[in-house]
């Protein structure tokens, strides 16, 4: 019971609001601007470029700022690569092998960057929502989009420094380098993500679920965390926060809203996930769920009902799978704990 309350507590604030409002602004803005110039064709390429601004979430400003770019880099490269792969028409099989070595080398350069939020969830999501729409606007103006929407995710997190409540030291911050095992670990950890999600992609695949990539997404969800009771626990809450998530998204998406009203509704649901993201995980899914379809789906839309069908099947699919990669390495930790205390 004790570690039922463990999964569902709510954990305290620390200053939530300071970096959903950063995001909100971060994705709003651009794809407002988008709409304005009747350019929504292009809202995917600014809205993963916005994730740039959810990493460093209470970092000192200069710090912040070095890992929001490494982390912006990584996703500019993925995106690229999506795109590319777009272009070529992978197919679905492709585009779970492309994801599947997109969660691999995002988990380690995100690992040895020590950036956080750790892992390549957004990067998987990331390749695989661009490299299944089958067409896109020029290549030259999608990256260039992506590009701008970094730079200014970049500028609105150091813009507080504006604020003398809200300056922190421009200190150049102070790091040592990873050691022999925690570069193991992290080794370890990426294979883990290119595991979880190859395989979670593969079943999806199989049978012949469209969006592919939402199992994959949904895969590697359980392996952040300190703790196996913590991982699995995630993987709780990405399932109920989905369940309820998925009934939102329909009342969303009946009200038949114009894109400038859906592009609010964005920036109010990144605003709501951030609040919650670190403090309850099942609500911050409940409002991130809504967010991720109603983005990958606000220039190329799909019908409502197949479209909350494939995300539920597939979270299952994917938190199933994680779960098995979760108990698999921690059974084979402590297999390789027990054989070093008999040596």
């Amino acid at each position: 019971m004790s570690r039922v309350r463990e999964v569902l507590r709510m954990q305290a604030s620390h200053n939530d609001h300071h970096v959903a409002l950063r995001t909100a602004i971060g994705v709003g803005v651009p794809l407002l601007l988008l709409v304005g110039i009747g350019r929504i064709d292009l809202a995917i390429f600014a809205t993963f470029g916005a994730f740039t601004g959810i990493y460093g979430r209470n970092q000192p400003h200069r710090q912040r700022l070095i890992h929001q770019a490494t982390a912006g880099t990584t996703l500019l490269v993925t995106i690229l690569v999506g795109a590319v792969a777009s272009r070529a028409g992978i197919g679905d099989w492709g585009i779970v092998a492309g994801a599947t070595l997109v969660a691999g080398a995002a988990a380690l350069v995100i690992g040895l960057s020590r950036l956080k939020p750790a892992g390549s969830l957004f990067h998987i999501f990331t390749f695989g929502a661009i490299a299944s729409v089958p067409t896109h606007p020029p290549l030259w103006q999608g990256l260039l989009t992506a590009a701008l929407t970094v730079a200014f995710a970049l500028a609105v997190s150091v813009a507080t420094r504006l604020l003398p409540s809200h300056r922190s030291p421009w200190t150049r911050p102070t790091t040592t380098p990873l050691t022999k095992p925690e570069r193991r670990t992290v080794l370890r950890e990426a294979a883990r993500y290119a595991i979880a999600a190859g395989t979670a992609g593969s079943i999806a695949t199989a049978l012949g679920i469209g969006h592919n990539y939402w199992a994959m997404v949904a895969a590697v969800v359980p392996l952040v965390g300190p703790t196996v009771t913590h991982r699995l626990g995630r993987g709780v809450n990405r399932v109920l926060g989905t369940t309820m998530g998925l009934g939102l998204t329909l009342m969303i998406l009946l009200l038949g809203l114009e894109p400038w009203a859906m592009v609010l509704v964005i920036a109010v649901l990144q605003f709501c996930t951030e609040m919650f993201v670190v403090r309850q995980y099942a609500i911050a899914q409940t409002f991130v769920t809504p967010m991720a379809l109603i983005s990958t789906e606000l220039a190329h839309p799909s019908p409502p009902a197949l479209v909350i069908q494939d995300r539920a099947i597939e979270t299952l699919i994917g938190c199933a799978v994680g779960f098995l990669v979760v108990l698999a390495a921690h059974f084979l930790s402590a297999l390789r704990a027990t054989r070093a205390a008999e040596v």
